[in-house]
C-alpha cells in the first residue's frame, strides 16, 4: 500500500462519511449492503485457492462471502478509506473464523499491488467515488492475472426512491446550497455508461437487475440516511436543520406510507484475456 501518500480530497470525504456512517451498518434496515455484496460473488467464477482483491470495500460485504468462497488456501484483501468500516470488517472475519482475509486502510485508486496478483478483482459502489473513474477501472483491470475476473456493480437509476426526492426537497429547504452536493452514485447509472468505464480490452457483461428494498417501517429509512453517503449531507446541516429534516421526513413517509424503497443494480462483469 502507497500508504505514504495523502489521500485524495474525494478519498478524504470517503473516508469522512463512510466512517461516520459505520455505526449503522449492522442495522437491517442496512441489510441491502450484504445482499448486493453477496450477489456480486455469486456472479464470479472463483475457485477453492483463488486470490480476491475487494476495493472499497466497507464493512465486509463482499470480502467475506468471497473468503468463504475460497476456502482457506484462497485469500482476499479487502481496502478502503473508511477505518471504521474497517474493524466491522475485521470483526465479521473474525466471528465466521475466515483467517484469509485480511483488511487495510488505504486508497483503492493506488494501492501500489503487483500487476495480475488476483483472480478476482471488485469494487462493489465505490468506483464512483475516484475523481477519474475511467483511470480507476484502468487500475484494477492492471490488478487482474490474466484469466481472472473484474467485477463493477453499481447503482442504476432512482436509488432510494420515492423516499429519495422526498430526502433531496426537504434539505433544499433548508440549506439549498447541499442539494445534492455530494451523491456521487447518481452520476453512473446506466448499463453504457459502466461499461464506458472498462478498458478497450476488457468485454463487460453487464447486466441489470431492477430490485426494490423492502423497510419495516418508514421511520427506517432515516437509518438508511445515516448509514449511506446521504451521511455527508445530513452532517453539514446545524442540529436544528438536521432536526427539521428528519421531523419533517418521518412525517411525509409516515403520511404516504413509504416501506419500499427502489434498489436498481448495474452489474458488470470482464473477463481477462489468458
Amino acid at each position: 500500500m502507497e500508504d505514504d501518500q495523502p489521500l485524495s480530497e474525494h478519498a478524504r470525504r470517503a473516508a469522512r462519511t463512510y466512517g461516520a456512517a459505520a455505526d449503522h451498518y449492522g442495522l437491517a434496515s442496512l441489510g441491502f449492503w450484504d445482499r448486493f455484496g453477496a450477489a456480486t460473488v455469486g456472479r464470479l467464477p472463483l475457485a477453492a485457492g483463488a486470490g480476491v482483491l475487494d476495493l472499497c470495500c466497507g464493512a465486509g460485504a463482499s470480502a467475506v462471502p468471497a473468503a468463504r468462497a475460497v476456502g482457506p488456501a484462497g485469500r482476499v484483501l479487502g481496502i478502503d478509506v473508511a477505518g471504521p468500516l474497517l474493524e466491522l470488517a475485521r470483526a465479521r472475519a473474525a466471528r465466521e473464523g475466515l483467517g484469509n482475509a485480511e483488511f487495510r486502510c488505504g486508497d483503492a485508486t493506488r494501492t501500489g499491488l503487483p500487476d495480475g496478483g488476483f483472480d478476482a478483482v471488485v469494487c462493489v459502489f465505490g468506483v464512483f467515488f475516484a475523481p477519474d473513474m475511467p483511470a480507476f477501472a484502468a487500475e484494477m483491470w492492471r490488478l487482474v492475472r490474466p484469466g481472472g475476473v473484474l467485477a463493477i456493480p453499481t447503482w442504476g437509476p432512482g436509488l432510494f426512491e420515492p423516499a429519495n426526492a422526498c430526502f433531496w426537497e426537504l434539505v433544499g429547504e433548508a440549506e439549498p446550497s447541499l442539494v445534492r452536493a455530494f451523491h456521487p452514485w447518481d452520476e453512473i447509472t446506466t448499463p453504457a455508461a459502466l461499461a464506458g468505464l472498462f478498458p478497450r480490452a476488457a468485454e463487460p457483461a453487464v447486466v441489470a437487475a431492477s430490485g426494490h428494498h423492502q423497510l419495516d417501517r418508514p421511520d427506517s429509512f432515516w437509518d438508511i440516511v445515516l448509514g449511506t453517503g446521504y451521511r455527508a449531507t445530513i452532517d453539514a446541516l446545524s442540529h436544528d436543520q438536521r432536526d427539521q429534516v428528519r421531523q419533517r421526513l418521518l412525517a411525509q413517509l409516515r403520511s404516504r406510507d413509504i416501506t419500499t424503497i427502489r434498489t436498481d443494480v448495474i452489474f458488470a462483469t470482464a473477463k481477462r484475456p489468458e
